[in-house]
């Protein structure tokens, strides 16, 4: 298992900064996602690390190695295209043999690899299959196996998965996930789906315009978002604009169109400031106004005057269902606002009509903020 070191990336196309002196640590055997939106430079960054493309600046260590400046097939790096790159006049076997045959082993020694990746994949009895005779998933496989068959130190997967259907889709992260864990490989995976990346990943790095805004495990990238963009590129949201009205120890009140919300205290903040105020959906719990405790599937209750949680009254403009879940929208009192979601699970036992008042109710630790951005 092997290490890469990223250090000051940056690349530029003509005037536009696409890498913007980026720094990046994974450790050996680590699975690592680049999520992020299109344009944001993940895909560039995967080119640079596998030597199909050269930055401007910075450098590249691959297990203590420099490989800034060297030969793509010099790196002993495997890489999974988004659309496989299979070569469809070969067979199975043979294009998993591509590389090991470019790397001049031995018929025998091509024969136990080529078996080998196959045993990785669950895909020994297609060893023959032309590339035509496979599914979308069968395809993926094997693209998989062509990666790990010349034992790279490294795995980079450019969004492998994105031309299967849902369901397969699916299926395909976690047994991709296994394969890679089972293998002890080192990979980089490349998504724009946030879904994907929750799922497969040991840590997330989160791109934005060049750079990583946020770089975690999974839980924390969703729960403890460092900035509002990745609050809103990860997950869904309910969120009001403030101004910070006051500060009171470990907390602070937030004045917004709705009411006061209260949130944790963090030392950037200032009172007077404007911020957004956020929690997740799915955070929120429920009731009809004229009830006096929650009905939340949690089954959990809080008094009306518990200054742990955060009390709002909205009314109901959407019911949305979703099969394991509903999404409640509400009108808001500020204009031009996007409207606030609430998730109930599938189990809940009130789901409000349209044009129904209720409480929405939450934990104040589960409340969060950021300083609002100027406007463009």
């Amino acid at each position: 298992m092997s290490s890469l070191v990223i250090q000051g990336i940056s690349k530029s196309y003509a005037t536009q900064q696409v890498i913007d002196r980026l720094d990046l640590q994974i450790d050996a055997g680590e699975f690592v996602s680049l999520l992020g939106p299109s344009g944001c430079g993940k895909t560039t960054l995967l080119r640079v690390i596998a030597g199909l493309t050269y930055g401007d600046r910075g450098s590249v260590i691959l297990d203590g190695q420099d490989i800034t400046t060297l030969a793509p097939h010099k790196r002993n790096v495997g890489v999974v295209f988004q659309n496989y790159a299979l070569f469809p006049h070969l067979n199975v076997f043979e294009n998993i043999a591509f590389g090991l045959k470019a790397k001049h082993l031995d018929a025998d020694s091509i024969q136990i690899q080529v078996k080998q990746a196959l045993l990785s994949v669950q895909m020994s009895h297609y060893s023959n299959r032309s590339i035509a005779e496979l599914s979308g998933g069968q395809q993926q496989r094997v693209a998989v196996a062509r990666a790990l068959a010349i034992k790279p130190k490294l795995v980079l997967l450019d969004e492998p998965l994105s031309a299967l259907d849902r369901k397969l889709r699916e299926t395909m992260q976690i047994e991709l996930k296994h394969i890679l864990r089972d293998a002890g490989m080192t990979a980089i995976f490349v998504t724009h789906d946030q879904e994907e990346a929750l799922v497969m990943s040991d840590r997330i790095a989160v791109m934005n315009k060049g750079h990583i805004e946020q770089l975690d495990v999974p839980n924390r990238v969703y729960t403890k978002p460092v900035s509002e963009f990745v609050l809103n590129f990860v997950g869904l949201s309910a969120q009001w604009q403030g101004r910070v009205a006051s500060i009171e120890g470990a907390s602070m009140a937030i004045q917004t169109a709705e009411g006061l919300l209260r949130c944790p205290f963090e030392e950037h903040f200032e009172a007077g400031a404007m911020v957004v105020v956020s929690v997740r959906p799915e955070r929120i719990d429920l009731k009809p106004v004229s009830e006096q405790i929650s009905v939340h599937a949690l089954g959990q209750t809080h008094s009306s005057t518990d200054r742990s949680y955060n009390r709002l009254h909205a009314t109901v403009q959407d019911v949305v269902y979703r099969g394991s879940n509903t999404i409640c929208y509400f009108k808001t009192a500020q204009e031009h606002a996007t409207p606030v979601m609430v998730e109930l699970s599938a189990n809940v036992s009130f789901v409000p009509k349209i044009g129904e008042r209720v409480e929405l109710s939450w934990a104040v630790q589960d409340t969060l903020a950021f300083l609002a951005q100027p406007a463009a």
